[in-house]
């Protein structure tokens, strides 16, 4: 017999990352956001009353001025959540010179364009997410050719597989999540990356201290501001770093805590209500 599930849904705006990372719960299933709302899955046999007190618990904390609206729980039966998400997946274009795309789907490429095949069964970022695409977006001005790149939290490698492909030298991916570097390194070997790509489970804290040209952390708000301090290790006079994953109010308090490590904000970049920000050292 299939297994039901139970889905908590709420309308707020936070990162449904962020949430999960502070629940820390090993029975959630997935997490994902749809028309401003967030919905959380848990097995019926893995579900108990308390967790809808440690969601709004979560949400206190990481909103705690602000009044949170009902959270909707639900019985859901089985379905093939991965057959409704291939469904769903289509090419999209970066710009006029890149298109990501899966695994199934062909597309006629023009001469100059670019593609990138990501096959989004175990989604770690396809570029589909406003956070993602906004610093996809930006790569495709900003790289000039020839960058040294780290991408901190890589998931899927997709935005250090990308910058290599707009003429990067060399990208390192560092992720604590070891799933999520297994994924990449295949996405790797699909798209035909070799040595210019390392890809490593690894904290940023114990990365070796060398200087990049662009550094990219798409994260949630309170990662960065926890490691704030340790990206100007990595910087050189000239060095960019491109930061996403934030929401409108948090993007003040993260602005302050890297311009009191000596970085300046240089330009802002918004997606359906998330930002990114771009900042050089002072």
């Amino acid at each position: 017999m299939r297994p039901s599930y139970v889905m908590a849904t709420l309308s707020v705006s936070v990162s449904a990352t962020e949430l999960a990372g502070l629940l820390n719960d090993t029975n959630l299933m997935g997490s994902w956001e749809e028309d401003g709302c967030i919905h959380l899955y848990w097995e019926h046999s893995h579900w108990k009353p308390e967790i809808e007190q440690n969601i709004q618990a979560a949400l206190d904390q990481l909103r705690p001025t602000r009044q949170t609206h009902p959270i909707t729980i639900q019985e859901i039966p089985w379905e093939n959540w991965n057959a409704q998400w291939t469904q769903q997946v289509k090419p999209i274009w970066i710009g006029t010179r890149l298109i990501i795309r899966p695994i199934w789907e062909t597309v006629s490429l023009t001469p100059g364009c670019l593609e990138l095949i990501i096959d989004p069964k175990q989604a770690f970022g396809t570029g589909h997410h406003a956070t993602t695409f906004l610093l996809l977006e930006w790569l495709t001005n900003l790289i000039k050719g020839g960058e040294r790149v780290l991408d901190v939290g890589t998931g899927s490698g997709i935005l250090a597989m990308v910058a290599i492909r707009f003429g990067a030298q060399s990208a390192v991916g560092i992720d604590n999540d070891p799933i999520a570097i297994t994924c990449a390194k295949d996405y790797a070997l699909t798209n035909h990356f070799s040595q210019e790509l390392t890809l490593q489970v690894m904290q940023l804290e114990d990365v070796t201290v060398e200087p990049f040209d662009l550094i990219l952390a798409n994260l949630d708000c309170r990662t960065l501001l926890s490691t704030a301090h340790q990206f100007s290790r990595f910087c050189h006079p000239h060095t960019t770093l491109l930061v996403s994953g934030l929401l409108q109010d948090g993007a003040e308090d993260i602005q302050r805590i890297f311009e009191q490590y000596r970085f300046n904000l240089e330009e802002k970049k918004e997606h359906e209500e998330w930002l990114a920000l771009g900042f050089t050292q002072k």
